[in-house]
C-alpha cells in the first residue's frame, strides 16, 4: 500500500509541475505591448498569408496579423485585421502589399507610403481605419505574365500563318530561283575565259597605240615650233618682209621720179604714164596686202586663182 501511495503522489506532483511550467511559459511569452488595430479590405487573393504573420513598415516589424475572414457585407471581399505599434506612422497615403519570405512562400504584410508628412489616421477597436491593399510583386508578375502569354499566343498564330502551305511554296520557289541564278553566275566565268585570255594581247596593242600617239604628238609639236620660228623670222626687223617693204618703197619713189620726169618732158604721154603708174602702184599695193595677209606665200607660193566661168570648180555668185 505504501508503494502505491508514493507512486500516486509522484504522479500528481509531475502533472502539477508540468501544468505550472506551461502556465509560466504562457505568462512570460504573452505580448504585453499595446497595439492599434487596423483593417485591410481587398478583393485580391492572399496566398500564403496566415494569422500571426508579420506586419512590416518599410522592412521594420511593427505588428502581426490578427485575423483573416470574409466580409459579410460584400461578397468576394476579404478582411484582414492587423495590430501594429501605436508609433507606426500610418497616414492617409499609407498602403499595404503582400511580401514573401525567400522561397518558403510564407507571406507577410508590407506597409509603405507614397508621401512623407501626410496626416496620420486614427484607429480603434470600435472604429478601425482601413488601409488599401495594392497588388504586390507576385500579382503584378501574374498580370503581366498573362499579357505576355496572350502576346506569345498571337505571335505563335502569326508564325503558324507564316509557315503555312502557301508560304512554304513561295519559299521553295524563291530557293529554286536562287539556285538558277547561282547556276547562271557559275557559267559567267566560263564565258569570260576567252576574253580574259586576250587581255594581255589587247594590253600590248594599247601600249603600242599609245606610243604611236605619243610620237605623232611629238612630231606635231616640232612642226608647230618650226612654223612659229618661220613666222618669227619673216616678221623680224631685218627679215624678208622688212626688206621687201623697203624695196617696194624704193621702187615707188623711183616710179614717182620717173613719172615726174615724164610729165615734165613728155606732156602728151602724161595721162598714159600716170595710168601705168597707178596700175603699178595698185599691183604693188595688192602684193603688199597679200604678203601682209599671207607671209608664208614667199615660201609656199601664191594660192591658185579662183576658177572662172566654164572652169572646173566655178561657183556663180549668189544674188
Amino acid at each position: 500500500m505504501e508503494n502505491r501511495s508514493h507512486a500516486l503522489l509522484t504522479g500528481f506532483f509531475t502533472i502539477a509541475l508540468t501544468v505550472a511550467a506551461i502556465l509560466a511559459g504562457i505568462w512570460f511569452n504573452r505580448d504585453r505591448a499595446e497595439r492599434v488595430p487596423y483593417l485591410i479590405a481587398t478583393s485580391q487573393s492572399v496566398p500564403g498569408l496566415n494569422p500571426q504573420a508579420t506586419v512590416r513598415y518599410r522592412g521594420i516589424a511593427v505588428g502581426k496579423v490578427v485575423d483573416i475572414d470574409f466580409d459579410p457585407k460584400l461578397a468576394g471581399q476579404i478582411l484582414i485585421q492587423i495590430a501594429i505599434d501605436p508609433d507606426t506612422p500610418v497616414t492617409r497615403t499609407t498602403y499595404a502589399t503582400l511580401g514573401y519570405q525567400g522561397v518558403t512562400g510564407i507571406a507577410y504584410i508590407q506597409l509603405d507610403d507614397d508621401k512623407t508628412g501626410s496626416p496620420r489616421v486614427a484607429s480603434s477597436a470600435n472604429d478601425m481605419a482601413r488601409i488599401p491593399l495594392q497588388p504586390g510583386l507576385l500579382a503584378q508578375l501574374e498580370k503581366r505574365g498573362t499579357a505576355i502569354l496572350a502576346r506569345v499566343e498571337q505571335l505563335t498564330d502569326q508564325l503558324n500563318a507564316l509557315t503555312g502551305p502557301s508560304t512554304q511554296q513561295r519559299v521553295q520557289a524563291t530557293l529554286e530561283r536562287i539556285g538558277q541564278a547561282a547556276d547562271a553566275y557559275a557559267a559567267i566565268p566560263q564565258k569570260l575565259e576567252p576574253t580574259l585570255a586576250r587581255l594581255p594581247e589587247l594590253t600590248t596593242r594599247v601600249d603600242q597605240t599609245l606610243n604611236n600617239v605619243g610620237q605623232l604628238s611629238g612630231s606635231a609639236n616640232r612642226l608647230v615650233n618650226n612654223l612659229d620660228r618661220i613666222a618669227v623670222d619673216l616678221q623680224a626687223p631685218n627679215g624678208p618682209l622688212a626688206r621687201l617693204n623697203t624695196t617696194i618703197d624704193r621702187v615707188g619713189a623711183a616710179t614717182e621720179g620717173i613719172a615726174s620726169n615724164i610729165e615734165l618732158q613728155t606732156l602728151p604721154n602724161v595721162n598714159a604714164a600716170t595710168d601705168e603708174a597707178r596700175s603699178t602702184l595698185r599691183s604693188l599695193k595688192r602684193t603688199m596686202n597679200t604678203l601682209n595677209d599671207r607671209p608664208q606665200s614667199l615660201l609656199f607660193g601664191a594660192p591658185p586663182p579662183a576658177p572662172g566661168p566654164g572652169e572646173p570648180g566655178f561657183v556663180p555668185p549668189a544674188k
